[in-house]
């Protein structure tokens, strides 16, 4: 199949796969285990594409191999910060305010359904990499696997770190600003961001610039929506201290402090 064609059809296995989600939500009374799925879901949508697109045989292990590493470790991490510590504060309130006996089928509307189109809209590199067998290897892919490291290195370090600088009961309370976070205030988010670059620039190399628009969505969600905008505003009001370390830190890009 082409780009278009597996496209759609994964489309449809995205709803499939957010609707079985929450009906499983229902009786665990747990909305949060949609974002445990997100990177499991583009990993199983990009195994659709990779199966039976008609694109070039390295670049479709290529990204096989990327998207894999980046989407299960981002869901096996979610799953061990989030699995046993019950529902997260956001979907309680939703719960609180919607109504118990209401909310549990207008989450599926709210969150799931919602989820599901921004991971279709999102994973459009995935199926034009492998579906387009216009080009070879070339050093649009080269770049791309390049920028997906970088992401990598830096999403994944970040969650390591920060998770560890929690652990220290020492650090209650503080900001923290070391490792990665010396240089940028998200670079968990940064890395989300340059790993979605990546795979938009290999869509790029196989011929398909339309696929460029998955990774832009992706970096605006980040950075004005859901990411670093939201992260920030609460920040703010739990921690006094994090005013200094905006006026010195970069707020995405990495970047040396200020003085």
């Amino acid at each position: 199949m082409g780009s278009i064609e597996i496209y759609g059809w994964g489309f449809l296995g995205i709803w499939v796969m957010v609707t079985l989600l929450w009906l499983l939500s229902i009786p665990l009374r747990n909305v949060s285990i949609v974002d445990i799925f997100w990177g499991m879901g583009f990993v199983l949508t990009n195994l659709w594409y990779y199966w039976a697109g008609e694109g070039n045989p390295e670049r479709k292990l290529l990204l096989l191999i990327l998207v894999s590493i980046w989407g299960l470790r981002l869901s096996i991490y979610l799953a061990w910060r989030n699995l046993g510590k019950g529902e997260d504060f956001r979907y309680q309130q939703f719960r609180k305010d919607y109504g118990a006996d209401r909310y549990w089928w207008l989450s599926y509307f709210q969150v799931f359904l919602l989820q599901g189109l921004l991971m279709g809209l999102i994973a459009v590199p995935l199926a034009f990499g492998q579906g387009e067998s216009r080009f070879g290897l070339n050093a649009w892919d080269y770049v791309g696997a390049a920028f997906w490291l970088i992401g990598f290195v830096f999403e994944a370090g970040g969650d390591w770190q920060l998770a560890r600088f929690k652990a220290d009961p020492a650090n209650k309370g503080k900001v923290m600003d070391r490792g990665f976070w010396r240089y940028t205030r998200h670079p968990n988010y940064f890395g989300d961001a340059a790993v979605w670059w990546g795979f938009g620039l290999i869509a790029i190399g196989a011929g398909g610039y339309w696929g460029v628009l998955g990774s832009i969505l992706m970096t605006g969600l980040i950075v004005k929506v859901s990411g670093v905008a939201l992260l920030e505003k609460s920040l703010k009001t739990q921690k006094p201290q994090y005013a200094e370390y905006i006026r010195k830190t970069s707020a995405f890009f990495p970047w040396f402090p200020k003085k």
